[in-house]
């Protein structure tokens, strides 16, 4: 069976003919696109075989990347084409916004890739976690400013493709530079936030996963966003704070440099406690725990008062929560021994009653008084 294509040959030069041709050629050309298009990508990864950011580039890119090349060989056709082919300015006006669309996509693609195969290299899911949260931190801050860079730089394209609005698009592109960010801080909340970001993710104040006291509410840090930090609240509520806030305002951060802390079991006891058998028993209770980290456990009188005494005991751990836990079990335990072995010692009332007879009164006889005789 053959395709009869005669018809075309004996049609007269005209826009119609032109259009068929064009037509058929570019079908072809998106053939001959997609063929390369998988051509390459399996060149590249026979090429680096093994590399993690080469076998994640070319899994995220693939379909942006191959987008972008079927519009650039329609480009190539279009600008070959006669003059008279129908709807050719039109056609060619939408492929170029098209493609300028397709590569601001393949960039977002390939910030997505390298983001992605940063954190893979990095896992913040171990027990000491602070350079991958440090790094995760900056990568998220950074590819989500980078995909404002490029979706700003890829409308300001568009809209210089279209005469009236070239001068808008100028502007707009401009307003990309370090000049026009810094002069729109003080005026658009977006860019005040967007500086923000860079600002935490070069200083890091905050990362990822770190525990924070902010406004009173212990949380750890779940997302950092372009915009706004969200804090998981120890009850499981989500506190949404904007990024300026962090720059402007004093917050306490529990595993800026380390995630050990120290956690602290306050006691009240009697002043007749035996505090060396307390401390001793202190001490090997925290052998026996799991959660102690075994670098602190410390017990001091911290205070008195005219009732009782304070006692501190210290001790560390891995990180905040385990401190939590490890401070409930050790109060338990110690308030359980204590009434076990010393009852006496727990805080009582002191109060005392003498039992000396008191020395009677003399009594003072008032004439006229109640109960009293006349004479």
């Amino acid at each position: 069976m053959s395709l009869d294509l005669d018809f075309l040959y004996n049609m007269n030069e005209g826009p119609l003919r032109s259009g068929l041709i064009v037509l058929g050629v570019a079908l072809v050309a998106v053939v001959v696109g997609i063929v390369l298009h998988r051509m390459g990508i399996a060149l590249v990864r026979r090429l680096a075989r093994g590399r993690p950011f080469t076998t994640t580039a070319t899994t995220v890119t693939f379909n942006a990347s191959r987008t972008c090349v079927i519009l650039f060989m329609l480009r190539l056709v279009l600008a070959g084409a006669p003059d008279n082919t129908p709807g050719l300015t039109r056609i060619s006006y939408l492929t170029s916004v098209a493609f300028i669309l397709a590569l601001t996509w393949f960039l977002m693609r390939c910030v997505k890739s390298v983001s992605t195969t940063v954190i893979n290299l990095n896992p913040y899911d171990v027990a000491d976690n602070l350079k991958a949260r440090r790094i995760l931190t900056q990568t998220r801050v950074l590819s989500r400013s980078a995909y404002f860079i490029i979706a700003l730089l890829g409308l300001a394209f568009v809209l210089l493709t279209l005469p009236g609005a070239r001068q808008f698009g100028a502007s707009l592109l401009a307003s990309a530079g370090v000049a026009g960010i810094v002069a729109g801080i003080a005026a658009k909340p977006v860019l005040g936030n967007f500086f923000a970001g860079l600002q935490i993710a070069f200083s890091q104040p905050i990362r990822i996963d770190d525990v924070l006291i902010v406004k009173g509410e212990w949380g750890r840090v779940e997302e950092i966003t372009g915009t706004f930090v969200v804090v998981r609240i120890w009850d499981e509520r989500r506190m949404i704070v904007p990024l300026q806030w962090f720059i402007e305002n004093p917050f306490e951060n529990w595993t800026h440099t380390s995630s050990t802390i120290l956690g602290t079991v306050f006691l009240w006891l009697d002043f007749a406690v035996p505090t060396n058998a307390i401390r001793a028993e202190f001490e090997r209770v925290c052998q026996t725990l799991p959660l102690w980290d075994k670098r602190v456990c410390v017990m001091h009188v911290t205070d008195t008062s005219e009732r009782n005494m304070q006692i501190r005991l210290l001790v560390s751990a891995r990180d905040s929560g385990s401190a939590f836990d490890l401070r409930c079990q050790i109060r338990e335990h110690m308030i359980g021994f204590i009434a076990s072995n010393y009852p006496e010692a727990l805080p009582r009332l002191r109060a005392e009653v003498s039992s000396r007879n008191r020395p009677e009164a003399l009594d003072t006889i008032i004439d006229g008084a109640p109960g009293e005789k006349a004479g």
